[in-house]
């Protein structure tokens, strides 16, 4: 049985892949394969774990010449976006990727030192600056990139440029561009989840601050957190780290406190319930009611016995990961 589309499969339908022991149906894979590179989400990991499948199993498994060549266009793109050298022929419709000759090589033209990603489209010859990647400017020095919130239209009529700006800096909050890549990445600033995970370098950030971020970024006092359209400001996040300072022992001994009767009395209640609970075609339905009192017993005083061990390991466990949050990194970012 396949365990994605969960219809029984003869054994040859089921091609094994180089990367991982994973096996799901051709037809599963074959759809799984054109969804991902449609999305550029390249390289492609296995549907069941993060292993990244190896190249010749894609082209082995991707029914379309098209599909084949837009994943080697998109691996290739993946490689060369994590070196600073090369840069793309800003033109548009012109998939050409223009390496220097010299670090100090600053004018290019699509016709040289190309990299062949397809075709130059026909009669392109655009020529641009190394640095600022704008239109070549031989008699000046390099201007600085305009802002996304900056409007376009500067001969806008008066009426019109209140709308301009507003339009404007809607497009300012909804684009922002990779920290690693600086590929463009557009988001519904509605508060949404602020974790990226831009599709072109792979870079994990923060849509707030735009930064590398790891998983724990958001559990740090930053100021970003995981939804909402702006980070805290700097009193906000001050006065939230010193009520924390300050409240951390009376908010760990209400939890400890409510916690440890809970742990230690719920889960015998629990278990007690889930055992005299057994429906009529469980195994408890054909015990006697001497056998049933003696299983709901036996499981009420097992679970007496192991609620304790439960619950020392809770609070031995998070009672000092809190204090080391609270009194080490909070504390830290105090003093900042």
């Amino acid at each position: 049985e396949c365990p994605l589309c969960l219809l029984p499969q003869p054994p040859e339908a089921f091609p094994r892949l180089a990367s991982c022991s994973h096996r799901s149906c051709r037809a599963c894979l074959q759809q799984y394969l054109c969804l991902a590179v449609r999305e550029s989400r390249v390289p492609v990991s296995c549907p069941h774990c993060p292993a990244a499948l190896q190249p010749s199993d894609v082209h082995r498994l991707l029914p379309e010449p098209a599909l084949r060549d837009k994943y080697e266009e998109f691996l290739l793109r993946r490689l060369l976006v994590a070196d600073p050298g090369p840069r793309w022929c800003p033109a548009p419709d012109c998939r050409v990727c223009l390496c220097p000759v010299s670090p100090s090589q600053a004018r290019f033209l699509t016709t040289l030192s190309c990299l062949g990603l397809g075709v130059p489209r026909e009669g392109c010859g655009t020529e641009f600056c190394y640095h600022c990647r704008q239109p070549w400017h031989p008699d000046g020095p390099c201007a600085p990139t305009p802002s996304l919130a900056t409007p376009t239209a500067q001969l806008a009529q008066p009426e019109e440029l209140a709308h301009g700006e507003a339009l404007a800096q809607a497009e300012a909050e909804d684009i922002k561009v990779c920290p690693r890549c600086s590929a463009f990445i557009m988001k519904i600033n509605d508060g949404s989840c602020n974790r990226m995970n831009c599709t072109v370098c792979g870079c994990l950030f923060c849509w707030l601050c735009l930064q590398e971020i790891s998983d724990v970024h958001f559990l740090s006092p930053s100021g970003c957190t995981f939804w909402g359209k702006r980070p805290w400001s700097r009193s906000r996040r001050i006065l939230w780290q010193l009520g924390m300072v300050l409240g951390a022992p009376m908010v760990i001994s209400l939890a400890a406190g409510v916690a440890v009767p809970v742990i230690t009395i719920g889960i015998p209640i629990y278990m007690g319930r889930k055992v005299l609970a057994g429906g009529p075609g469980s195994r408890r339905s054909s015990l006697s009611g001497c056998q049933q009192c003696l299983s709901v017993t036996s499981s009420v005083l097992l679970s007496l016995f192991v609620s304790p061990i439960i619950t020392a390991l809770t609070v031995g466990v998070g009672v000092p990961l809190v204090l080391t949050y609270v009194y080490g990194t909070v504390v830290l970012s105090l003093c900042r």
